[in-house]
């Protein structure tokens, strides 16, 4: 349910004083941030303050549709209006399970003086943590749709941040890489970087700038120009000009940017879901997240058997039995010998012309293999090649419900135009109608919408441990990177689970039973530092059974009631406690340095608590795979001082006792 307070209020100043001083400003709750717009020379600037400190310079504000531009030469057509709330809501699937966001918002009404004469109106919403802002395109005389050549949206910071963000060759992209952290202006002009971005400014204040609520519009990226930070937006397939084309009223994504000068609260912040609409679903019982396996990192691995190993019942049956034993609720039905589980006469994963996701390969009964899951009350989960699915997405979905699926990961889509985003939320809502949960992979990042569209899982979106089959690039270093960039965005699939820590001078590459680097408590604490409401659980059984620690993967939740950041250091450490009920679960890792490391659990609610501390054992330097396992009780406001290895990690569960 979602109970909003607004007061709408008049301007201080009558319209005619308004258009005189051609300013104006709207405060966060606290006072803390400012959005400050006004017109100079006939166009819209806007600047932003934290704690009466200028962040963001005179940025300028546009749309360029085929016709002209909306905002080069307008004026402001009536007077503002300014409202105040709390966002009060509760999520399904997410960091958090409650929310409660006081917020004030403007619109800005504008209207251009020559060309077309576009009306365009300015939406600004401003919370304790951060501010968003988008552009709402009213219904226009003469005019019942629009094409948009670009958007220009500058961020035209003070200083020169220290920038890091995932820089892209072009806009068909996996959106996968190693993030690049340099300053601002020593990232060349008309380079593309995704987003998330992290810009750490003066006085290490943090800002985060992604979008939230991408529905019918084209995905956003950052590029510098003349030295100022503007946003780009991904053209439609087989041309570069168009990027938007769409029916009036129309609005685009929010912009939004994450401030503070405590890094932590931008990855508690709840601004991106709360700029989403409430759930679209009437029905949400069959939403069950957990953990999953996934065959097709490990190799699909079984142990010596009497039936041959393939896309079979019995190599399926194998993994479901021991997620039945292990509390894994998910089984993912992937492929074997790189053959997909259903039928395809293309060259690799690409679909071929006779490619169907409706036909399994000979000798696999999907109905058969469900129902036996459904008796051990595990779930079964397909992956799909986009471009497989999306030509017979009714019949699929409709034979999916039928045979008894529980969701799927769609992959390859590689893309974030406005005809792919529009397919993306056709799936989303298809699926939903058949209860069908969604993995996106090879995928954009989020932008909130798993609060309109709880069956959204996770996605991908970064470079992961899936590359561990084919190269070495992926280290706690570049795992540090992820939490303070990617996951600001939302839930993040990353390929979790292996099993068999390598030090970094024994690591080799193996596309079955692949190595991971970092140790067996960094893994651990991965499941709790990254927010993914689909964990992977993706090595093989016998990878797993008897080893310390599994137990802590067979009972971690995938959605949480709170979020806490308690330590942390850009590129080098993280501490993060998530709350589900009554228990809290603490996450650390750690970069290439061993540290030691204080957490206080003043977060606790009063009352006494039973700690089980998994931490890296002495000789992990060795033995990456070695932990210690100790009991201790405290209560809240204790400090509990940890050591953590380099590449390593550290995991605390927490029980109330009374």
């Amino acid at each position: 349910m979602q109970i909003k307070i607004i007061t709408i209020f008049c301007c201080l100043f009558s319209f005619g004083n308004i258009i005189a001083q051609k300013n104006i400003k709207l405060q966060s709750p606290n006072g803390q941030i400012a959005f400050n717009l006004f017109i100079q020379k006939n166009r819209p600037f806007y600047t932003v303050t934290f704690k009466n400190e200028t962040l963001v310079q005179p940025s300028s504000l546009n749309l360029v549709f085929d016709d002209g531009a909306a905002l080069e030469n307008c004026k402001m057509r009536q007077p503002p209006t300014f409202s105040e709330g709390i966002d009060d809501y509760q999520l399904i699937v997410g960091k958090t399970s409650v929310v409660k966001q006081p917020y004030k918002q403007a619109i800005i009404f504008f209207e251009s003086l020559d060309g077309a004469k576009y009306h365009v109106n300015l939406e600004v919403k401003i919370f304790d943590d951060g501010l968003a802002f988008r552009y709402l395109l009213p219904s226009q005389v003469n005019k019942i749709s629009y094409t948009l050549l670009e958007e220009n949206t500058q961020f035209h910071f003070n200083g020169d941040p220290i920038t890091k963000a995932l820089i892209l060759p072009n806009f068909t992209s996996s959106h996968e890489g190693l993030y690049t952290t340099a300053l601002l202006s020593q990232i060349k002009e008309d380079t593309l970087m995704d987003m998330p971005a992290l810009f750490q400014c003066n006085k290490n204040v943090f800002v985060g700038i992604t979008e939230a609520a991408l529905l019918n519009y084209a995905g956003m990226y950052l590029t510098k120009h003349s030295g100022i930070l503007t946003s780009q937006l991904s053209p439609l397939p087989g041309q570069k000009d168009i990027k938007v084309k769409a029916q009036l009223p129309h609005q685009t994504p929010w912009r939004v940017m994450l401030i503070s000068d405590r890094i932590g609260a931008l990855i508690e912040s709840n601004i991106i879901t709360s700029l989403n609409m409430p759930c679209a679903f009437k029905e949400t019982d069959w939403i069950k997240t957990g953990t999953t396996t996934f065959p097709w990192w490990n190799g699909t691995i079984v142990p010596d058997t009497s039936f041959t190993p393939g896309n079979n019942f019995e190599t399926n049956k194998y993994y479901i039995d021991f997620c039945a034993e292990n509390n894994i609720l998910y089984h993912s039905v992937v492929e074997y010998g790189g053959h997909e589980w259903y039928t395809n006469d293309g060259n690799g994963y690409e679909p071929g012309p006779h490619a169907d996701v409706t036909k399994p390969v000979y000798g696999l009964d999907m109905k058969q293999l469900c129902d036996y899951a459904k008796s051990k009350n595990v779930g079964v989960r397909v992956w799909v090649h986009w471009k497989a699915l999306y030509p017979k997405i009714d019949t699929a979905f409709a034979l999916f419900e039928k045979w008894g699926l529980s969701g799927m990961m769609v992959d390859f889509m590689d893309r974030d135009d406005q005809e792919m985003v529009n397919i993306q939320t056709e799936i989303l809502q298809k699926a939903a109608a058949h209860h069908l949960h969604i993995q996106f992979h090879g995928a954009y990042k989020p932008t909130g919408l798993s609060r309109t569209y709880p069956n959204e899982f996770t996605r991908e979106g970064t470079l992961n441990y899936e590359c561990d089959k084919w190269n070495n690039l992926i280290t706690p270093d570049v795992d540090i990177n992820i939490p303070f960039t990617r996951m600001l965005a939302g839930s993040t699939d990353y390929h979790l689970g292996g099993f068999r820590a390598a030090a970094p001078n024994q690591f080799k590459v193996q596309y079955t039973r692949p190595l991971v680097m970092g140790t067996r408590c960094h893994m651990l604490a991965m499941y709790v530092v990254l927010e993914n409401y689909q964990g992977m659980v993706c090595d093989y059984p016998d990878a797993y059974i008897g080893q310390p620690g599994f137990e802590v993967l067979q009972h971690i939740p995938t959605t949480w009631d709170e979020t806490k950041v308690t330590n942390a250091q850009i590129d080098e450490y993280i501490t993060i406690a998530r709350r589900k009920q009554d228990n809290w679960y603490i996450g650390t890792i750690s970069n290439n340095r061993s540290r030691e490391l204080a957490i206080t659990t003043n977060f606790l609610p009063e009352g006494e608590y039973s700690a089980t501390i998994y931490s890296d054992a002495e000789d992990v330097a060795i033995n990456p795979n070695h932990l210690t396992k100790r009991v201790i009780s405290l209560k809240n406001n204790s400090i509990i001082k940890i050591t953590v290895a380099s590449g390593g990690g550290n995991v605390i569960i927490l029980h109330k006792i009374k």
